[in-house]
């Protein structure tokens, strides 16, 4: 009589999935290469097994398509299944890790993200991304001003007005093009972070939990001084609040 596995790890990658499957008794049953439309194939077929992948990128998408398909999915930190890993690193081992790692009954799991939970959370990589980019903008452009000797305060607020202290300043006409590029460019940044700092805020509305933490963060955010706080602390902080 064929063995059913009732445990299934999965090593997620970009274009295949390799599959370790074993039973209740932690004895294997199976190994199988998919592609990721050959592994929706083969599992809307399966019967309901419990399905567990390293919670890493692409893990949400597939966890919320499986529980669809009836299977429950467990999603496990990279970091508790690394111990679980039998001799030389290959993708079959990483999958029988996974498993291995399924199957401690004191295991932590990671909450499945609904698709809304996904887009916020990629909305905030972008604009800390942004936020990244618009810094260095402002220090470069500091960085080259002193270069011809012209110590330029780096702030927000003076930096929407060096266009109009730029023409005061006796420098090079390649430099003042440059210089005129790069305050574009940190314009620029600025739209597309005030974008990303709306999107985030209407998605933030729309979800409860989110709310809960803001009216939490509210609560104790008189205790955070000025002074506490540097430039980047606060480009973190001002969408939440």
């Amino acid at each position: 009589m064929k063995t059913t596995a009732t445990l299934l790890g999965i090593d997620l990658g970009k274009h295949t999935f390799h599959v370790h499957g074993q039973d209740k008794h932690g004895h294997f049953v199976f190994r199988k290469l998919f592609t990721r439309k050959k592994l929706i194939e083969f599992l809307s077929n399966y019967p309901a097994v419990i399905v567990a992948m390293e919670a890493c990128a692409g893990a949400h998408w597939l966890a919320r398509k499986l529980r669809e398909l009836g299977h429950t999915v467990k999603l496990i930190a990279p970091q508790y299944v690394r111990p679980f890993v039998k001799g030389n690193k290959h993708d079959f081992a990483d999958a029988e890790a996974i498993c291995e790692a399924a199957s401690r009954p004191s295991m932590r799991y990671v909450s499945v993200k609904t698709e809304q939970q996904q887009t916020l959370a990629m909305l905030h990589r972008l604009r800390e991304s942004r936020v990244s980019e618009r810094t260095l903008t402002m220090n470069q452009i500091q960085a080259f001003l002193l270069e011809f000797g012209v110590s330029y305060s780096v702030g927000h607020a003076k930096m929407r007005q060096l266009l109009a202290h730029l023409v005061e300043m006796k420098l090079p006409p390649a430099l003042h093009s440059l210089l005129e590029k790069q305050h574009a460019y940190y314009l620029s940044l600025c739209e597309q972070i005030h974008e990303l700092e709306k999107n985030i805020s209407i998605l933030l509305a729309q979800d409860e939990n989110a709310k809960r933490l803001l009216a939490l963060l509210r609560r104790v955010s008189w205790r955070l001084k000025p002074v506490m706080l540097n430039n980047t602390e606060k480009d973190e902080i001002s969408p939440l609040l």
